[in-house]
């Protein structure tokens, strides 16, 4: 496998910052996050394949790999390294992962999707969210994200990490670490190590009566997260204030002077279902 510095230069290309291009040089990283995702016989959709690192490794083990590169100028090296090492069940596309059809791809396949990538810090919240709304198509995800993005994934109450990506992922998913990969693997060095998790998507043990209202609640109460929970929501953009925020909070069994992080997954679930219920 050639590096991802000796594949840009010769095309003449250098990392993009403002992207948040940091390659996997470490082809022996590579091959064992693959190994640890299990993609035996899987339908795999990559996130910013860049020039392939784990794409190879990838198509070895799954049935099909949808490479997806927003970068244009990544699209021919990416081409080129899977012509050349021999797989033939890549469909390397040149877009945005969020206006990529998955729904497309799964009546295709007839399989539930394995989402797999190497995710810029700047959109991991973004595509973890949409890929929780899109579970019913997604089995699971096995992704390497900043270490402190990572964290945010299995932070409990009460902790400085345990935000909105906290409640959201931890509502309907379980999600394991699978390696710490240091920041010395990649090209260009970026300034902290990630890690690679994988989360698994599952039915709700609380189910929330309406998902979208959920992660409206959880957005507003920690938009202001050093507020009190009642402050945080009656500001939230929610449309509740005054004697009905206070009703809500009541029919939920919630103290509207805890702050956001000292709620528990069922307890936002309680709060979401008594929002949709007196609005």
């Amino acid at each position: 496998m050639t590096g991802p510095h000796r594949l840009l230069a010769a095309s003449g290309l250098l990392p993009k910052k403002h992207m948040g291009q940091n390659f996997l040089a470490d082809p022996s990283t590579a091959e064992m996050i693959v190994r640890r995702a299990r993609l035996d016989n899987a339908v795999v959709v990559e996130i910013g394949a860049g020039v392939g690192a784990l794409t190879l490794f990838a198509a070895r083990a799954a049935r099909s790999v949808y490479a997806v590169e927003k970068d244009r100028e990544l699209i021919d090296i990416l081409r080129s390294v899977t012509d050349q090492a021999g797989v033939g069940n890549v469909d390397v596309r040149h877009d945005n992962i969020f206006d990529v059809d998955l729904d497309a791809i799964f009546r295709t396949e007839q399989e539930p999707l394995v989402v797999i990538g190497n995710l810029p810090y700047n959109i991991s919240s973004q595509v973890i969210i949409s890929l929780i709304f899109q579970r019913s198509i997604v089995s699971r995800a096995v992704l390497m994200l900043q270490a402190e993005m990572a964290q945010r994934l299995y932070a409990v109450p009460g902790t400085r990490e345990y935000g909105r990506l906290s409640v959201m992922t931890q509502y309907c998913a379980d999600v394991t670490r699978v390696a710490r990969v240091r920041a010395n693997q990649f090209y260009p060095r970026p300034r902290v190590d990630s890690e690679v998790v994988e989360i698994v998507f599952h039915s709700p043990r609380f189910p929330a009566e309406n998902e979208a209202g959920l992660s409206a609640v959880v957005k507003a109460a920690f938009g202001q997260r050093r507020k009190t929970l009642k402050n945080a929501l009656s500001g939230g953009g929610l449309g509740i204030s005054g004697p009905g925020l206070l009703a809500i909070l009541e029919a939920a069994g919630i103290d509207g002077a805890r702050r956001a992080e000292t709620l528990s997954v069922e307890e936002f679930v309680a709060l979401s279902n008594a929002v949709g219920a007196n609005l």
